[in-house]
């Protein structure tokens, strides 16, 4: 998956930039925050864990 797809799924349900990190960017939603690789491309295997811990669906 590509890393931007992910982050505009993740924006789209109320996520935001927290902040960025040396080798991730790390994403909140006000209670818990997610760090996001920062490689063009995320593991499927990766994303579809993101995807289903954060019920991003």
């Amino acid at each position: 998956m590509k890393r931007k797809d992910l982050i505009k799924l993740l924006e789209k349900n109320g996520w935001w930039l927290k902040r960025e990190g040396h080798d991730h960017t790390i994403y909140t939603n006000g209670t818990a925050n997610e760090p996001i690789s920062r490689q063009t491309e995320i593991d499927d295997i990766l994303a579809k864990k993101i995807i289903k811990r954060r019920g991003l669906g």
